[in-house]
């Protein structure tokens, strides 16, 4: 297998998740190379010791300055996995890479994660629950998938702890996903921890009623934990999911930051929701990246499906996959709704680990 070859410690986790897929080695030169404090991270480290958990013969490389990386990918076990995430980045940014790679591990996932469930740079918990793992089913896996939220942990000490199942299949069914529908239902997920109880229901009713105007069919559920659940700071955080009268689901969230106050929150995510169906498409636009992966992932026949404008993120994420896959998305623009048709053919990607019962 050819070496992939990138630069800088921007898109490592994608492009670590790209090499696992293709077997194929990759070298990540020049990680922070220019900065005073050079190298990886601790999350980084933290991403690549999670990685090695989950494969068997998997080598990892770092150079003496940690501004190198050689990565050779072994197989995808899954099974039993218990990982400290720390207090850099939230759950999140662990628990994506292992969704990305269930469907094709050896065994199936039961993944124990500790550290931070909800901030504002990854994906909260909540919306991996009610989105991400919602959007999976659509390639087949439709039975045994479960997100369980055991502690809330807001920043910065976090605390929270959450257990991932996820069963495994030989292959992904082929999509097609290119009518957006109309919006019908919001829902959403109002936490707080070691705050007045009355936090949430402050974030939810302010939300509701910007809400109220585009959809009448908006419930927010208010989740308060107390004692030993609520992790080790107090916080509180909005998610909303969006639903569409074809399944869609577009979704916005929140955390709190220093000095905001509920209602500001609650206003804020009800726009930042709002924004996210107006740019349009059939998924949003932190979920753009993972869904063109599995078309790419799927059976040898073709996937289409309608995105609003693409992220900076999604756009290298469609070079890098051509690097590791060599697929070529078909990209059409549609002046009528402002949205994106993206078709690909699938690699007819088999999971040769699996084991049968």
């Amino acid at each position: 297998m050819s070496l992939l070859r990138f630069e800088s410690h921007q898109y490592l986790r994608q492009r670590l998740i790209l090499a696992t897929l293709s077997g194929r080695p990759v070298r990540i030169d020049g990680i922070r190379a220019q900065e005073d404090n050079p190298g990886l991270r601790d999350y980084e480290a933290g991403l690549l010791r999670l990685l090695d958990k989950i494969t068997n013969g998997s080598v990892i490389e770092i150079s003496y300055t940690g501004t190198t990386v050689v990565y050779r990918p072994g197989i995808i076990v899954g099974g039993r996995v218990q990982h400290d995430c720390g207090t850099e980045r939230s759950i999140g940014y662990y628990l994506e890479m292992l969704i990305a790679l269930a469907p094709f591990t050896k065994l199936p996932f039961h993944a124990m994660l500790t550290g931070i469930t909800s901030d504002n740079v990854d994906l909260s918990v909540d919306i991996l629950r009610t989105v991400t793992l919602v959007n999976l089913k659509r390639w087949g896996l439709d039975t045994g998938i479960e997100l369980k939220i055991n502690k809330r942990g807001a920043p910065p000490l976090g605390g929270g702890e959450v257990t991932f199942h996820c069963p495994n299949v030989r292959q992904l069914k082929p999509v097609q996903l290119i009518d957006e529908g109309k919006i019908k239902r919001v829902r959403g997920i109002a936490y707080s921890t070691r705050v007045s109880p009355q936090t949430a229901n402050r974030m939810v009713d302010v939300a509701r009623s910007i809400l109220g105007e585009f959809v009448p069919d908006v419930y927010v559920y208010t989740d308060h934990y107390k004692g030993q659940e609520s992790g080790r700071s107090p916080g509180f955080a909005l998610a909303l999911v969006a639903e569409s009268t074809t399944g869609a689901l577009l979704s916005a969230e929140l955390a709190a930051e220093a000095g905001q106050t509920p209602e500001e929150l609650g206003e804020r995510a009800a726009y930042m929701l709002l924004q996210e169906i107006r740019r349009g498409g059939c998924f949003d636009v932190a979920h753009q990246w993972i869904a063109l992966l599995w078309m790419v992932l799927c059976s040898e026949d073709v996937s289409k499906i309608r995105l609003g404008p693409l992220s900076p993120f999604t756009i290298q994420f469609l070079r890098d996959i051509k690097q590791a896959f060599g697929t070529v998305f078909k990209v059409v623009e549609d002046k009528h709704s402002d949205t994106l048709l993206l078709s690909c053919m699938g690699t007819g990607y088999t999971n040769v680990n699996r084991k049968t019962a």
